[in-house]
């Protein structure tokens, strides 16, 4: 028995002295709350292999933190890779081909399988050839209903996507707190067909999800900075909705949507004459603006882009920023913050990990 209990002690001890140090921790606000997190356009971390292991350094600080900040799921503002099919590299702009790059996001999605949902939005370069001019994609091939039972187990409906595949492009997650009650996550295809706009506008009016909270997840909805819709983009994929429209078709007419979450648009400060790497990078790549619905409720709308951060287009591809959205018990309050994984992870440089500017931490307010 004496040996027994030896041993316990000595497997705890071990266990202890070999448990990683955290340089910055991160803690939810209240023990009770419960957090999305926002994953902006990483394909700068794609494109470049030099730059591949800071996506999957954050894809794995998500996976570690699951418990920790009881994350309910991931959504992805679309843009995991930079080209759909591409074969010829330029090292002007990216030294992977297309199969290379839908391997690796794949390859990084994979510390979230069987951990934690996530949600993908289609963002314009996982379409066409090189930037979303035409509707074909790789994406049902990469993301499949199977590959992570974690968001298998919240789906409750799904659309065909442009190629009339079976696909998660446009596709819809229950998810239940016991101070929030019911939410729907809704998410689409990039400038989704007005049958798609239809189609979620159904759902959110349906008997059975009428009384949800709901969340709507898609690639362009607002520019940078002004938080204007986008609108009139020099596309050629047909048929198409860009912001305003979204806005027009969706959004206003819809009572239960009354949160919205985008990328896509986006540039360095030094595209406006300011400095890399100061607060105005990161205003150059968020936006917020909040709107009354038809039935005169606000519906908040955020814009998260990651792509410029950490050096411009062909920088490092984000410097590791999340957004994390922290939903208060109080049933109404969620908690905007913007974080670092690259910078919190070393002691060195963590008091540069969190993004405090009005545009970075502010609170969305759900009446």
């Amino acid at each position: 028995m004496k040996k027994l209990f030896f041993v316990t002690a000595l497997c705890l001890f071990l266990t202890t002295v070999q448990a990683q140090h955290r340089a910055d921790q991160q803690h939810l606000s209240n023990p009770e709350a419960f957090t999305f997190i926002v994953f902006g356009d990483p394909q700068g971390y794609t494109k470049y292999d030099i730059n591949q292991p800071l996506y999957e350094l954050c894809t794995a600080w998500i996976s570690d933190n699951v418990e920790n900040l009881n994350i309910k799921g991931v959504l992805f503002t679309g843009d995991l890779i930079e080209q759909n099919e591409n074969i010829v590299r330029n090292r002007n702009m990216l030294n992977q081909t297309s199969k290379q790059m839908w391997e690796w996001s794949s390859h990084c999605l994979e510390r979230l399988d069987g951990r934690v949902p996530y949600i993908i939005a289609g963002g314009n370069h996982e379409y066409g050839y090189v930037r979303g001019d035409e509707g074909f994609t790789h994406y049902p091939e990469y993301y499949t209903f199977e590959r992570n039972p974690k968001t298998a187990e919240h789906l409750v409906a799904a659309l065909p996507n442009r190629m009339g595949q079976v696909s998660l492009e446009n596709a819809a997650w229950e998810f239940e707190d016991k101070h929030w009650g019911k939410l729907l996550v809704i998410g689409t295809e990039w400038a989704p067909r007005d049958e798609v706009l239809d189609w979620a506008r159904k759902l959110c009016d349906s008997k059975r999800f009428e009384d949800h909270t709901v969340i709507f997840l898609t690639h362009s909805l607002l520019r940078e900075r002004t938080a204007e819709y986008t609108d009139n983009e020099h596309y050629k994929i047909q048929p198409r909705n860009y912001g305003r429209e979204i806005w027009e078709k969706l959004l206003y007419p819809c009572k239960n949507i009354r949160l919205a979450v985008c990328g896509h648009t986006g540039h360095p400060a030094s595209d406006d004459g300011k400095a890399a790497g100061s607060s105005y990078d990161h205003q150059c790549n968020n936006a917020y603006r909040c709107d009354k619905n038809s039935a005169g409720k606000d519906v908040h709308q955020m814009m998260f882009n990651i792509q410029c951060l950490g050096g411009g287009w062909e920088g490092n591809g984000g410097d590791g920023w999340l957004r994390l959205l922290e939903f208060q018990p109080d049933g109404k309050t969620i908690k905007a913050t913007t974080y670092s994984v690259l910078f919190g992870i070393s002691p060195m440089t963590k008091h540069l990990a969190h993004q405090t500017d009005p545009f970075c931490q502010f609170n969305m307010v759900i009446e």
